[in-house]
């Protein structure tokens, strides 16, 4: 029986990334040509929610239902772990009922820990060191609007979050150069970026961390931005807006990128903060085909860990 495979973190896929965007593109052609592929049928996958989530977990049950699966809605208040159950022990009963658990945590930590004690896939809904799935369905948006990504520049303003780090590793194993905005007190995360930067020598791809946003996006590609306050940091908001200010990205800080240049954000937006309202409706704005492409990412990563597609 052949080793199960996870996705905790956008490394765990670095061999065949550029396959599974391309898995991706297929599984995005045949919905739009109404096409039913149930690679999946019979197939269950568990998902666990410690923090609110829309794309994800909307992606992750649409996308489980139209490869013929079904999926299982779980958060801690709802389930044993919420009364003290252990990680490792809900992973070693998950793992009798499913064919995958799909984790969304506050901790890399328990993350970690539940792909450890699981025999079946987990993949990393997001966690605070890294979200690899909104990655794959970013490097598929920017394939899809650019036709390439080796190459290409992206920019990167604002916190250095789990966003960033996962996007650091991507853009360095699809040989993308990556240039980060960002205060010196919210770097990526050091371990994160020396990964990166191993990687990017081995694909000839650049990494910058600067901490001028105009610097940052001088003829990219692709601008990108994540909000300022994430999930739990809510008391930090009044400091954290004061010190991302001058990394808005908005028409001023955007006319240092390309012309053609592509806008991302992987959502929920906070409107006039981290980003303009004519920037995100603007016409290089790919941010809803962005979040359409979760579903598809989701989908092209759910047939090759749990489908061996």
């Amino acid at each position: 029986m052949a080793s199960k495979r996870d996705l905790v973190s956008i490394l765990d896929v670095e061999r065949d990334l550029i396959g599974i965007l391309e898995l991706a593109g297929n599984f995005k052609n045949r919905q739009k040509a109404g096409e039913t592929f149930e690679p999946l049928r019979g197939k269950s996958l568990a998902m666990i929610f410690e923090k609110a989530s829309t794309r994800t977990r909307v992606s992750f049950e649409v996308g489980m239902s139209q490869l013929g699966g079904h999926a299982v809605n779980l958060s801690p208040q709802d389930t044993q772990l919420g009364r003290g159950e252990t990680i490792a022990d809900t992973a070693k009963v998950l793992s009798r009922y499913v064919d995958g658990v799909m984790y969304r945590a506050y901790r890399h930590e328990d993350m970690v820990e539940l792909a450890r004690n699981a025999a079946v896939p987990v993949i990393n809904g997001l966690d605070d060191l890294e979200h690899p799935c909104q990655i794959v369905s970013d490097l598929f948006t920017i394939l899809e609007a650019k036709k390439k990504l080796k190459g290409l520049k992206i920019a990167y303003v604002g916190d250095g979050n789990n966003v960033c780090n996962s996007l650091l590793l991507g853009a360095a194993i699809v040989a993308a150069h990556i240039s980060v905005g960002c205060p010196p007190s919210n770097r990526p995360n050091a371990g994160i970026l020396k990964e990166a930067e191993r990687i990017a020598r081995g694909t000839s791809s650049e990494v910058a961390i600067v901490t001028d946003p105009k610097k940052a996006v001088e003829n990219a590609d692709v601008v990108y931005t994540d909000v300022w306050v994430s999930m739990g940091m809510e008391k930090e908001k009044q400091e954290r807006e004061r010190l991302f200010r001058p990394y808005q990205v908005n028409s001023a800080l955007l006319k240092h990128a390309k012309p053609d240049a592509i806008v991302m954000h992987c959502l929920p937006a906070h409107r006039g903060l981290e980003i303009t309202d004519d920037v995100i409706d603007g016409p290089q704005s790919v941010v809803f085909e962005q979040a359409e492409n979760r579903l598809h990412a989701q989908k092209a990563i759910l047939a090759r860990l749990i489908g061996a597609a």
